[in-house]
Formats: C-alpha cells, structure tokens, sequence
C-alpha cells in the first residue's frame, strides 16, 4: 500500500512539473501576452500546478534578492507596473522564501520592509488568480541588476557599530510626528526645528566618536521610494534634505526610488526628514488648492505642481541656510573646536562622494519642467517658509 502511494505521489509531482513548465513556456517566454491565457488554464487544471508554480515564484524573489533588489522595491516596481493584487501576491512570495533564512536572521533593515508588506488576501477566481501570478511572473524575469545598498539574505552579515541611540530616534520620530499633527505653522517649525538640532547632533557626535575611537565607519546606502504623481519635485526635495545631512541622492525615475548615499546615522536624519516635510507638504498643498478652487480656479494639476516645485526650491534654500549654523551648534555642544570638527566631516564627505561616484559611475541630469503656475509657486514658497525644520 505504501509503495503504491508513493508511486502515485511521484507521478502526480511529475505531472505538475510538466504542467508549469508548459504554463512558464507559454507565458513567460513567448513574445506577446496571449500565452499567459494559455499558460493560466494549465496552472488552474489541478490545485497540485498552482502549489508547484508557488513553489517556483519562491526562486524567482531569491533571485531578485541576487540582483540587488529589497522586498521594498520589489512591490513599489510591482504596484507601479502592475497593480494592487499583483503587489498583494509578490508579498505572499516573498513571506515564503523569507521563511529559508529564519535560523540566519535578515540583512539589517530588511526584517522592517517585511512588516511592511502588503496583507494576505483571498485569491478568489482561480483563473484570475493564475494569470496575475504569471504576469507577475513575467515581470520579475525582467528585473534588471540594481546597485547593491546592502547583502542579501543568506549572506555572512557582519557586525555592526551601533549607531543612533534608540531613545534619540524615538524622541526625533516624536517631534516630527507632533509637527505633522499640529495646525499652527509656528508650533510645526518650532517641533522640527528641535528635531533638526537633534539629527544634527546625534551626527556630529557619531562622527567625533568615529575619529577618536578609530572605528571602523564606511558610508552606506539606502532606496527611498519617490511616488508618482509629482516625482521630479519630490525628488527635488530629498535631494536637498540629503545634501543638508551630508548624503548624496541619485534618482532613479524609472523605477521610482531615489539612492541615499551617507553614513548610517545620517540617512536616519534623510528619510525621517523627507518623509514629514513631504507629510507637511501635501498637507499645505491640501488646504491652498481648496482655498485656490473656492475661488474658482480648477487647474490643479499645474498648481499641485508648481506647489511642490516652489516648496522643493524653497525648502533646499533654508536648509543649506541652516545646515552651517546647526553643524556649529552641535560641534560646540560636542566640545569640538571648528580645528578638530571641520577635517573630520570633511574626511566623511569625501567618503560619501566616493562611494557614491563608485555605485553610480555614469549619471546624467534631468531637466525638470518648469513651474506653470504663478499661483501654485508662491502658495509653494509661502508653505516651505512656514516648514518646521
């Protein structure tokens, strides 16, 4: 009785091993998105064909990993080639293959990209569900390699130095989040202004420590994803809260995230930063367009945009006001004179220059479309003003 199951086990295992790779030459590696029809009949003929392409899809996450790709970006290229429910299967994929590291643990940052991933939902229709997952399918074959921010999982990880002090992050995160919340311009600037001081001495003091103790402290990198609409001033944006904090910013437009070159503790400061400024800007941008449209104007696409351009223009002038002022401030909070201070942050530029010039050695610039909207820049300008920093 034993032998006959097992006989039939493996015949069935073969069949759907046939079974995929039919569907796979059908919809994957044909021209043209007729096979993926095809290709979904066989998947939804026996339950056994969907469980062995699962299976496989598990390798085709590994291998996004291999090409420098993060949970992260997998979704945001996902959601912004595909859709929604598309996103929602790559996560199931990606919770699976995750599961082989559990006794190695994650790269560092990836365990928080994981909790971030989109709920598990019902797959409903078996054909839909089929031709989704070989669409997605389709997609992942195609990822082209990324510039690595950091080992994949099932690499030898080394130690890390700690770095911000948990109770600094969460009082910065706190300040940030009240400024957000906050209706009164003034109480916004004077929550993120605190925030800033913070950031600023929480690196200036990681970069004194490093000096001094000579430890071992290279420049990393991290994606920040740049979402449509409005990429190019959101861009804009990071790309001067990123040189405030002595990071470098290089955009990838086509797939929606922007590379944040700098010292750990410093691209904590960019991405906290950026994400409540662009927080307080849509917010801004929010109550000046209803005010714009209560008088009757309905171009809001123009204003939105030049909005933002305005906001990221004016923002990138007070923070390079401010970036001098709050590195002195720190330095002499930290003991350090001007002699010690400015060699050692210079040294740390020259660092962050050349990774970055190692990671992307051909880059080009990007002609942004000016502003359209008289209206639109000054509301832009008059928010960033009023941004707490």
């Amino acid at each position: 009785m034993s032998d006959a199951t097992d006989a039939t086990d493996a015949t069935d295992a073969t069949d759907a091993t046939d079974a995929v790779d039919r569907a796979f030459a059908a919809a994957l590696y044909a021209k043209g998105d007729e096979g993926v029809d095809t290709g979904a009949a066989l998947l939804t003929a026996d339950p056994a064909h969907v469980r062995e392409a699962l299976r496989r899809g598990e390798e085709f996450v590994r291998s996004a990993w291999q090409r420098g790709w993060q949970p992260a970006d997998v979704i945001r290229i996902v959601r912004r080639e595909l859709a929604d429910h598309h996103a929602t299967i790559a996560a199931e994929l990606i919770r699976r293959e995750i599961r082989r590291y559990k006794n190695q643990g994650l790269p560092p940052r990836w365990q928080e990209q994981v909790d971030e991933l989109p709920k598990t939902a019902p797959r409903g229709d078996r054909f839909l569900y089929a031709s989704a997952l070989l669409e997605l399918y389709r997609l992942l074959l195609r990822l082209p390699a990324l510039e690595s921010v950091g080992p994949a999982p099932g690499t030898p990880v080394h130690a890390r130095v700690a770095h911000a002090e948990p109770r600094m992050l969460a009082r910065i995160r706190a300040l940030l989040a009240k400024a957000e919340a906050t209706g009164y311009p003034e109480e916004a600037e004077a929550l993120t202004a605190k925030a800033q001081e913070l950031m600023a001495r929480q690196g200036v003091d990681e970069a004194l420590l490093a000096h001094r103790t000579h430890a071992p402290d290279t420049p990393a990198a991290r994606r920040i994803g740049v979402d449509a609409p409005y990429e190019a001033a959101k861009a804009i944006l990071l790309d001067a809260v990123a040189t405030a904090n002595r990071c470098r910013a290089v955009w990838n437009e086509a797939f929606g995230f922007s590379t944040v070159v700098g010292f750990e503790t410093d691209l904590d400061s960019v991405e906290l930063l950026h994400t409540s400024l662009l927080v307080q800007a849509t917010a801004a941008m929010t109550k000046a367009e209803a005010a714009q449209r209560a008088g009757g104007r309905k171009r809001t696409k123009t204003f939105r945009q030049s909005f933002l351009l305005a906001y990221a223009h004016r923002i990138a002038a007070r923070l390079d006001e401010a970036a001098d002022h709050g590195t002195a401030a720190a330095g002499d909070e930290a003991g350090a004179a001007a002699a010690d201070l400015l060699p050692v942050l210079a040294a740390r530029d020259v660092a962050v220059t050349d990774r970055t010039d190692e990671m992307f050695p051909e880059t080009t610039s990007t002609r942004v479309r000016s502003a359209q909207d008289e209206a639109g820049w000054h509301e832009g300008t008059a928010a960033a003003n009023r941004a707490g920093m």
